[in-house]
């Protein structure tokens, strides 16, 4: 009999498996532009060997997202300079005439958009096995481990554990996401031989959970202590020295062990293809606001002179530094998080339990025991214009209740990205320059006036106060409708 687990996984299966003809023109379209990529780098007369990698070589792509990576070995005698402009020059080249967008990684790559399916040009020294000199040189090597231990019934669990990662937004090694790539989705598979043994294993996972598939720490856990410390370690088969899960962020790992749990207790096909996000009305948007009684502060500004890879690092790092100083001067943030078209509009948001605080605030001082702090302390606030009341003692020390310098949180914010964008407070290099050319506070309702014209933003403004992920059922009940 077969089980609605096994009913949802069929179902997502026939929608995402590609079939033998769609399968021939994507194999048809990566061959001609390996072949581009090829002549292109003999023009320039440079020696590459160009293969195509990634889930388009292995058979493990989703029929809805037929990425292609075209991969070039380029001599290991050339500089890092050389090696990235001169790639840059070949891809550049090879899909002219086509969208083109210059991506990031350790170095710089080329993504283009040719006859609707995304391509990624990457450069890659050939190398032998171990011999690193960047990070994509191990890709190839990966290619032809993955090959040879998937079967065509593997391939296809890859696929459900792709888009089950996508549907629950942890799919993507990229630093925007944090989460996971596409090759340990198959070293995942590999490892626990299907998808729902996969989820079955992440419903129990534990901080710190090792994946060890070609087995180079049995007995060995202490050793393995020293090397890592990521929340998930999943040792690569191909660099053992090497964990090919660091990328992903403890958010998102926890995100898809809870979604595991989730999707074994009820499984639906939500969890592959959530639903789209329905924007509030302004006014709901208005009313919500209202209800929480909190305050709300955005801190907008343009573009950035960075490719995204960059730009969200950057602007994360910014994230960081900014929650620091609210939290350094008394302000208590209920959540914080970034947003960014990729193009004209940053955005760092802030909500507060309040925007302004009272004027005074208490500083503990010294202990007695302290003598010399002690005396030093009262002679810094026994007669100082910021002092309200004190010096006083309590529970054996100092304590004063002195003026604050800032009251209010925009104020705050606005006080020190003026100067140099935010430099000397922790905000990324690239970041203050955008800010310092031009930035906006705005508090609460008055974000509305973008709210209202940019859909994006009130897509993500609207799951924002959702707050909940999208494959939670609300109820979660074994009633709900499947």
């Amino acid at each position: 009999m077969t089980t609605p687990l096994q009913k949802v996984c069929e179902k997502i299966l026939n929608q995402i498996a590609p079939d033998a003809k769609r399968k021939r023109q994507i194999r048809s379209l990566a061959e001609k532009l390996r072949k581009k990529v090829e002549a292109s780098a003999e023009k320039a007369r440079i020696k590459a060997v160009v293969r195509v990698e990634g889930s388009v070589a292995k058979d493990t792509w989703l029929s809805r997202e037929p990425d292609i990576d075209i991969f070039m070995q380029l001599p290991s005698s050339m500089s890092r300079e050389e090696f990235e402009k001169t790639a840059l020059k070949i891809a550049i080249e090879a899909t002219a005439g086509c969208k083109q967008v210059e991506r990031f990684a350790e170095h710089p790559y080329l993504e283009a958009f040719v006859d609707g399916v995304r391509v990624n040009i990457v450069p890659c020294y050939k190398v032998k096995r171990g011999q690193w000199r960047s990070a994509t040189d191990r890709t190839p090597f990966h290619t032809d481990y993955v090959k040879t231990l998937l079967t065509p019934r593997l391939r296809d669990e890859v696929r459900l554990l792709k888009q089950f990662m996508k549907g629950v937004g942890v799919y993507g090694a990229e630093i925007k996401v944090g989460g996971f790539s596409g090759y340990l989705c198959e070293l995942l598979i590999l490892n626990y031989q299907s998808f729902t043994n996969v989820l079955n294993a992440a419903a129990i996972w534990k901080d710190g959970q090792v994946v060890d598939y070609g087995g180079f720490y049995k007995k060995k856990e202490r050793e393995l202590q020293l090397l890592f410390k990521d929340p998930l370690i999943i040792i690569d088969p191909v660099d053992k020295g090497r964990n090919a899960a660091s990328a992903v962020r403890k958010e998102r790992l926890d995100e898809f062990v809870a979604a595991s749990r989730a999707f074994l207790q009820l499984p639906n096909t939500r969890f592959f293809n959530p639903p789209k996000t329905k924007p509030y009305q302004p006014r709901e948007v208005a009313e919500r606001m209202m209800n929480r009684d909190s305050s709300i502060v955005f801190v907008k500004f343009g573009r950035v002179n960075a490719v995204p890879d960059v730009l969200w690092g950057q602007l994360y790092r910014s994230q960081r530094a900014l929650r620091n100083l609210l939290w350094q001067n008394d302000f208590r943030i209920i959540r914080d998080a970034v947003w960014s078209n990729e193009n004209d509009i940053n955005m760092f948001i802030f909500e507060l339990e309040q925007l302004q605080l009272p004027a005074v605030k208490k500083h503990l001082g010294p202990p007695l025991d302290r003598q010399r702090e002690c005396e030093n302390f009262l002679q810094k606030h026994l007669n100082s214009a910021e002092t309200f009341s004190g010096p006083m003692l309590e529970d054996g020390r100092w304590v004063v209740e002195t003026r604050r310098k800032v009251l209010e949180a925009d104020e705050l914010l606005e006080q020190k990205l003026k100067i140099d964008g935010g430099r000397q407070v922790g905000v990324a290099e690239e970041i203050a320059k955008a800010i310092k050319e031009n930035f906006e506070i705005l508090t609460d309702d008055v974000i509305l006036s973008l709210y209202r014209v940019n859909k994006a933003f009130a897509e993500f403004l609207t799951r924002y106060y959702e707050g909940r992920p999208s494959w939670l059922a609300k109820p979660l009940s074994r009633k709900s409708k499947r």
